[in-house]
């Protein structure tokens, strides 16, 4: 029990390397999940470019929506952002801090699985084929427009007894493989060229406010930790105290069967200490309430004079 209990711990203290590692994992996983899709072209003109491009768009739009609900930050971000004013002003810098962090990890599978279909390039073969020009290719030269659609639209089957030994097929497809590649390549290089001048450009701005942003933000989600946590321990205390004073009554009958109560006073004062004198419902409510109205200022230089 402690094993899992330090596990725990450590990440609710280390949020953001798990966090790095949740995204590390999803995009490893949306490499997997390419290589060992069924890709199957419908082979038709209508439907090949929605097939292309529903396989290369919408599973990264699935990634991302897994990155941002896996993301506990996502939560406390929106939480913060919509939160009341109360006595505790909202800070903008902070908050467009925890949506660029979240927003970069939540991007990191999306932008595999588009770069690693771009390199494949079945995808675009698949959409583009019956977009390229036939004037290029000699083997579509003498056939009719509705005949060279449905001839540029099964480029991408490579098993049609018409198509197997059809020369032009090929040119086609290299044509169209070599542009995702390049397509693919070039985003690759133009990310690692903005994460190199993101690396090396960030000193030339102002540090301490980018120290302030994280610093912030990383309390405001310690702070969200421990409030649940304490309200869990709360809840366990009165529900104790509940349970208790509901088993007064039959104190007589507990007795009969060889149970014990504990006595008034016993083990009751840390309970006592931590409760601070929380005795209904209605309490607790507005204790909920005002926490989330007004959140107390971030200023304890008045509980250290005491």
């Amino acid at each position: 029990m402690d094993r899992f209990r330090m596990i725990f711990q450590y990440f609710q203290s280390n949020s953001e390397s798990v966090m790095n590692g949740i995204c590390g994992l999803l995009a490893l996983a949306s490499v997997k999940v390419y290589t060992s899709l069924d890709f199957s072209c419908p082979c038709l003109p209508r439907y090949n470019m929605a097939y292309g491009l529903g396989i290369m768009f919408v599973p990264p739009i699935a990634l991302f929506l897994c990155g941002l609900i896996l993301n506990r930050q996502s939560l406390v971000m929106l939480e913060e952002w919509r939160r009341p004013q109360g006595h505790r002003k909202k800070d903008l810098a902070v908050i467009r801090y925890m949506c660029s962090s979240i927003m970069q990890r939540a991007m990191v599978a999306p932008v595999v699985w588009i770069v690693v279909t771009l390199l494949d390039g079945k995808c675009l073969i698949c959409a583009f084929s019956s977009s390229v020009d036939p004037e290029k290719f000699v083997g579509f030269a003498n056939t009719s427009p509705v005949q060279m659609q449905q001839l540029l639209a099964k480029v991408p089957c490579k098993d049609d007894e018409f198509m197997r030994n059809n020369t032009s097929r090929k040119a086609v497809s290299r044509y169209l493989r070599c542009w995702s590649q390049a397509l693919g390549w070039s985003i690759l290089l133009i990310l690692i060229i903005a994460a190199f001048l993101a690396r090396w450009l960030r000193p030339c701005f102002n540090q301490a406010t980018l120290l302030q942003a994280r610093h912030w933000s990383n309390y405001i989600d310690i702070e969200q930790k421990i409030f649940e946590e304490t309200c869990c321990e709360h809840s366990r205390l009165f529900a104790h105290k509940c349970i208790l004073h509901f088993f007064e009554s039959m104190r007589q009958e507990i007795k009969l069967h060889s149970f014990s109560l504990p006595r008034k006073g016993e083990g009751t004062e840390g309970e006592e200490d931590l409760l601070r004198g929380i005795t209904d419902q209605d309490q607790v409510n507005k204790l909920l309430k005002m926490w989330y109205y007004k959140k107390p200022p971030l200023d304890v230089s008045q509980v250290t004079q005491r």
